[in-house]
């Protein structure tokens, strides 16, 4: 290696025959996700950088890109569609990163179950999926874009989740191919309980080149916004719909004034100083919804069917993190927190009582098998002391907070060591060189 070659020009000629991008703009776009929707977060990682990124397109690919790290001693970043809020996918040692959007394959699909490649774009699994009638159990707002890999990795929620809870949750995700970060790399497959030890672990611990994921089937989701009077009675008609067993429901999100005031493509459907819920659920159960509409005095200001819906602008692009999106492109001092109320006496505690500090929005969700109020609520950001007054607040009432405003795994939303996750670590990465620093359990035991 002569005095001008550096160890990345050694790397690149390592794994000729795999594309690596190495343009500064490219670079700095694939190092970084959504992590400016927290100030905490910009100020942290706005400077982060890969070195270089590579973009396998087979298991045998990353296999040989897994050598090559562990030959060097370099960090690996692995990244989906980097549709995350978090900084999951930002190396914060540079390294190398490594793009799944390549490895783009759909296995096979048959009714309730499929076996995909990490870099397949939800949206589009989904219109292939529902030639026979399925459909993914769950999405992220991001779902457009998103890949599978991507929010088994870093997600944990979203539209499907009033039906099936959340990711971790037992029996929605089957099994999983991961390459491991040894010496000699190799192909571990984990079934049932065991792919947790990788689900949702940010990267830190196996790369995922295969999945099999359970699917629903697929109904024909007519979207409705209803419009309300008060906050509260449509939180409470948001508990009741999600409650109704016999209402067949994808999403069931709450929308507290002014945050309709965001929605700029819906604002013809949005009277101005009500509080909104924007549904999906299944054409054949409009009846029904529309009584239970009537019981709580609401009014139903859009109604598209199935069809129409599938052409345009899914209301799923206002709701869970896209609502965040939408606000901060109206004032970008607005930031947001993550919330599980449990109860609506909680969520009208916090209503009334940092009243127009914080505005409410609130998405239905299953969690020990029954319907929750969880909360995406906003807040203009003014001081990391008032941000931690807040969280502590919420904390000692009773709610359970998943920090958005930390990259660390642990300190997000479970607030605990997963002694799973980081025996696998061990195991499968013993030189600590997957998406390091995210892992404060690893961090704590090599400090320690």
């Amino acid at each position: 290696m002569t005095s001008t070659t550096t160890i990345w020009d050694t790397i690149a000629a390592e794994l000729n025959g795999i594309e690596i991008i190495t343009d500064p703009t490219q670079l700095a776009k694939l190092s970084l996700d959504y992590y400016h929707f927290s100030p905490i977060l910009e100020a942290q990682l706005k400077d982060k950088r890969g070195n270089l990124v590579v973009r396998p397109a087979t298991e045998a690919e990353v296999m040989q890109v897994a050598k090559t790290c562990v030959k060097h001693k370099v960090p690996l970043t692995v990244r989906g569609a980097g549709t995350g809020n978090y900084g999951q996918c930002i190396p914060l040692e540079g390294g190398v990163i490594l793009d799944t959007t390549k490895m783009n394959q759909i296995r096979w699909i048959k009714p309730g179950l499929a076996c995909v490649e990490p870099g397949v774009r939800m949206a589009a699994f989904d219109k292939q999926a529902r030639e026979i009638g399925w459909e993914l159990r769950m999405a992220p707002s991001t779902y457009r874009t998103a890949t599978i890999g991507g929010f088994i990795g870093g997600g944990s929620v979203g539209m499907g989740s009033i039906t099936y809870g959340q990711l971790r949750d037992r029996g929605n995700l089957r099994a999983l191919r991961v390459v491991t970060l040894e010496d000699e790399p190799r192909v571990i497959q984990l079934r049932g309980d065991e792919v947790q030890k990788v689900n949702h672990a940010y990267g830190t611990n196996g790369i995922i080149t295969e999945l099999e994921i359970p699917l629903a089937p697929a109904y024909p989701w007519a979207e409705i916004i209803v419009a309300f009077d008060e906050f509260m009675t449509a939180a409470q008609f948001g508990q009741a719909l999600s409650d109704s067993d016999g209402i067949v429901k994808k999403m069931v999100s709450i929308h507290a004034w002014p945050i309709p005031s965001y929605f700029a493509a819906l604002q013809s459907y949005l009277p101005q100083g009500k509080h909104c819920a924007l549904l999906m659920v299944s054409e054949t159960d409009l009846e029904p919804l529309q009584e239970l509409v009537r019981e709580y005095g609401g009014e139903i200001t859009y109604n598209k069917t199935a069809q129409e819906a599938s052409k345009g602008t899914s209301i799923l692009e206002f709701t869970w993190n896209h609502t965040t999106l939408h606000a901060r492109s109206v004032d970008p001092n607005l930031t947001y927190l993550q919330t599980f109320y449990f109860t609506l006496d909680r969520v009208e505690h916090m209503y009334h009582h940092f009243g127009d500090e914080l505005a409410i929005h609130l998405e239905f969700l299953r969690f020990g098998g029954k319907a929750i109020p969880a909360g995406l609520q906003l807040f203009r950001f003014t001081t990391e002391e008032r941000l931690n007054e807040i969280i502590r607040y919420h904390e000692e009432n009773g709610t359970g907070i998943a920090n958005p405003h930390t990259y660390i795994l642990e300190d997000g939303g479970r607030k605990t060591i997963d002694p799973e996750q980081l025996a696998f670590k061990k195991l499968v990465d013993p030189y600590g060189l997957m998406n390091p620093g995210k892992m404060r359990a690893w961090s704590q035991m090599t400090n320690d």
